[in-house]
């Protein structure tokens, strides 16, 4: 029997500035969906009799309301899951909060919905009150915590394993359509292309090597691979976290040592010189409620973000990069008077170093 699959939103790819070099556009299109090392991702469970919304029944053609409320026992499972990658010692830390307008990611379990998530920094771009994440299914079922596990790993910006170019895969296309048509999935061509048939980028993907046992690996019956030879009879991953999801998320997340928050009096900083990866923070105090405009001025690539600072941890605002043209970054955000918020420059792990000055007007 099928298995029922995590289903991801068709997304428009990235627009970035024309007449980059190879290398720089490489990086961007690796790392724009990823987070910042040291962010404290929040996030929260819709709990409102309200929260609700219409859900299709391709069986019976009925439409009908469907909560998003999930019962303890499978909130549970979830923040179980969290835990697990965070036990992993990576540079991202989790933390519940019951305010939505507090969190970067919220999380539904609509039956009949499907289990999908936001990969990455695309979370930010969904309404408050809209999800971020969703369970379709009961995910306290033995085998299915692997589900929680996986939307997890797309909120950490990691795609679908299978459609690694580096897999060689060789479908038997009209099988695999014809398979996710009918129960329990019910997918259209156009999804099922985008999330089984389609092969990403090879700078989008998780790793320089397939690894069919990835957590972010779709299990398959026998019949829907033609190649490699032995997954012909079917492809049935642990559903748990594997080696080299561990090396992934270590790679891009690296435990970061705090380097001291340096003032910036009066929003200027002196020059620092960054070696690749690493980074350091300023603290900004805004003498008057406005929108203001942050900025990095130097030689190398980077990235600045804002952090705000609420019940003494950053949590995370906006951010930007320099675009890979000029090797400066600017950024506005609104920045209230009497609030304390925390400025990160962070150098790019494989583009260059060199000085940078921080400066906000």
């Amino acid at each position: 029997m099928t298995a029922r699959y995590c289903s991801l939103a068709q997304q428009s790819a990235p627009a970035f500035t024309p007449g980059l070099a190879a290398e720089r556009l490489d990086a961007l299109v690796s790392g724009h969906r990823m987070w910042v090392s040291g962010t404290v991702l929040h996030y929260c469970f819709f709990d409102r009799d309200t929260d609700k919304s219409s859900v299709h029944d391709p069986e019976t053609g009925e439409t009908r309301r469907v909560s998003w409320v999930g019962g303890k026992e499978q909130q549970d499972v979830v923040r179980e899951c969290f835990q697990e990658w965070q036990d992993l010692g990576i540079g991202l830390s989790f933390k519940e909060v019951r305010d939505r307008s507090e969190a970067e990611l919220r999380i539904g379990f609509q039956l009949g919905d499907g289990s999908w998530s936001t990969v990455g920094k695309d979370a930010l771009r969904v309404g408050l009150n809209e999800r971020t994440m969703n369970f379709g299914w009961d995910l306290t079922v033995p085998g299915e915590r692997g589900t929680a596990l996986h939307e997890i790993g797309h909120a950490l910006g990691m795609l679908h394993e299978h459609q690694s170019p580096f897999a060689g895969i060789h479908w038997d296309d009209e099988a695999v359509y014809a398979d996710l048509a009918g129960p329990p999935n019910f997918w259209s061509r156009d999804r099922t292309f985008f999330n089984i048939l389609r092969k990403l980028d090879p700078n989008e993907v998780n790793g320089s090597a397939w690894d069919p046992h990835s957590i972010m690996e779709y299990p398959f019956s026998a019949g829907l691979i033609l190649e490699p030879e032995q997954f012909r009879a079917g492809l049935n991953p642990p559903g748990v976290l594997s080696e080299a999801d561990r090396k992934f998320v270590r790679r891009w997340y690296p435990p970061t040592e705090p380097s001291g928050p340096r003032e910036l009096v009066p929003f200027r900083s002196a020059p620092l010189r960054l070696g690749p990866a690493e980074q350091a923070d300023f603290v900004i105090e805004p003498p008057e409620t406005r929108e203001y405009t942050v900025g990095t001025f130097g030689d190398s690539d980077t990235l600045v973000v804002i952090f705000e600072e609420r019940d003494g941890e950053p949590r995370y605002l906006t951010a930007q990069d320099d675009g890979g043209t000029a090797h400066n970054a600017t950024i506005k955000a609104r920045l209230v008077k009497g609030r304390r918020y925390f400025v990160r420059v962070r150098l790019y792990a494989n583009w260059g170093s060199g000085d940078t000055a921080v400066m906000c007007w």
